[in-house]
């Protein structure tokens, strides 16, 4: 652990042990200091279905020499195909692994959130404390510092306390105006979980279109499993309350609005019920004046959740933190400008990924009649003979966070 040259190392506490707050870690500890994790949950919560890395994110994981490890764990996943109900492909989207332009419906870099967090750790936990079944349940702070209040233990002063609880985060809440709603919704929303896979799941991510404004992916990212996800538009407030219901209640509405959907949805469901992993959400992006109050800080999705569509939700994370790190590390002694630094130097490439989700596009892409699905396949298959999306990817010279340029490492020269 490098020291921080001419100050004294700040007491930091993160409330979130996920990507963002990892990441946060790893950058702090290296600029010498003292850095405290808590997650709510109690251990590891290395969960999750697939992620990807795109743009400034690989270059982030690169600097923090996680790349080859990131690499060990990819998934094998060529590609994206538009399949209709007896599983044949219409058109086929394969990944760009040219190493040059964009990247296209799937990354180079598809890895599993449950490896890279773990991947995360293992780069942490040596220099971090890690505190594992702690909740906040509020915090006071003053000039000074600021003192957080926990669910099993006394509580404890820090001089920063930074929100990396999601996006649903309770930090969040605690430091916006009362009543305040961060959230952008697009009318969509999701659940994901594991079935056994079988012979004919392979890996290409197979994508199958049904009337009413939904859709259903089957990707697989081991021998033994299988991904699966039901996606659909509804704009109403059984739909938005679902995700809060008990989980029993969530499976009972997804299969409730699928069940007629034909293809393989029969077996979706049924492996849904033993499913090891479930979870349900409506597809919104966090949007927010300020990422900060006082002593307190947001990163990550807490700060400015992108939604799975931008592609960019843990790139984003892992961009987010080294920013954050980088001017704390920077400006020591004087947070006020390190949190606002943070915010003038991190808002351009947040507004570049949030935009990028375009709602008139995600509906173009889930049609609601089976003729406007059969015209969105000819279309897609037409572009695809003429290697339109991959002529689009390696000719483009940004990925999905444009222009805007990673700063320089966040660790400061150590002190002789």
């Amino acid at each position: 652990m490098a020291q921080t040259s001419g100050t004294q190392p700040l007491r930091i506490f993160i409330a979130g042990g996920g990507i963002a707050g990892q990441a946060l870690a790893y950058w702090l500890t290296q600029g010498g200091h003292r850095v405290t994790v808590a997650e709510r949950f109690p251990a590891l919560r290395a969960a999750g279905a697939q992620v990807d890395l795109r743009g400034q994110g690989i270059e982030a994981a690169e600097r923090m020499g996680l790349l080859d490890a990131i690499r060990g764990k990819l998934v094998d996943e060529a590609g994206v195909a538009f399949v209709d109900d007896r599983g044949r492909a219409k058109a086929t989207i394969m990944a760009n692994t040219s190493g040059r332009g964009r990247q296209t419906l799937t990354s180079e870099y598809e890895i599993m959130r449950g490896d890279l967090v773990r991947i995360l750790h293992d780069a942490t936990k040596d220099d971090t404390e890690y505190v594992f079944g702690t909740a906040v349940d509020g915090f006071e702070q003053d000039e000074d510092e600021v003192v957080a209040h926990f669910s099993d233990r006394p509580s404890r002063a820090f001089d920063l306390l930074v929100g990396a609880d999601g996006q649903g985060s309770r930090i969040r809440r605690a430091i916006l105006p009362k009543g305040f709603d961060p959230y952008w919704r697009v009318g969509v929303h999701m659940a994901y979980w594991f079935v056994p896979r079988i012979a004919s799941d392979g890996n290409i991510r197979d994508t199958y279109m049904v009337p009413g404004g939904r859709q259903i992916m089957r990707r697989s990212h081991n021998p033994t499993e299988t991904q699966v996800y039901f996606v659909m538009r509804e704009e109403s407030e059984d739909a938005s309350a679902i995700h809060r219901a008990p989980v029993e209640r969530q499976q009972e509405f997804w299969a409730s609005r699928f069940r007629d959907a034909g293809w393989q949805t029969e077996r979706f469901i049924e492996g849904m019920r033993t499913s090891p992993f479930f979870y349900s959400q409506e597809v919104v992006q966090v949007r927010t004046d300020t990422w900060s109050k006082g002593r307190v800080v947001l990163v990550g999705d807490a700060a400015h959740c992108a939604s799975p569509y931008s592609g960019m939700g843990i790139s984003g994370g892992l961009v987010g933190a080294h920013v954050l790190a980088g001017e704390i590390n920077r400006h020591p002694g004087d947070l006020p400008t390190a949190l606002a630094n943070y915010d003038r130097t991190l808002r351009p490439f947040v507004d570049e990924i949030q935009g990028g989700v375009n709602p008139r596009l995600l509906r173009l892409g889930m049609p609601t009649t089976r003729r406007a699905i059969g015209a969105f396949q000819a279309a897609t298959a037409l572009a695809c003979f003429l290697h339109v999306p991959d002529l689009v990817a390696r000719l483009s010279k940004e990925d999905r966070g444009g222009s805007w340029q990673l700063p320089e490492n966040p660790a400061p020269i150590s002190a002789p």
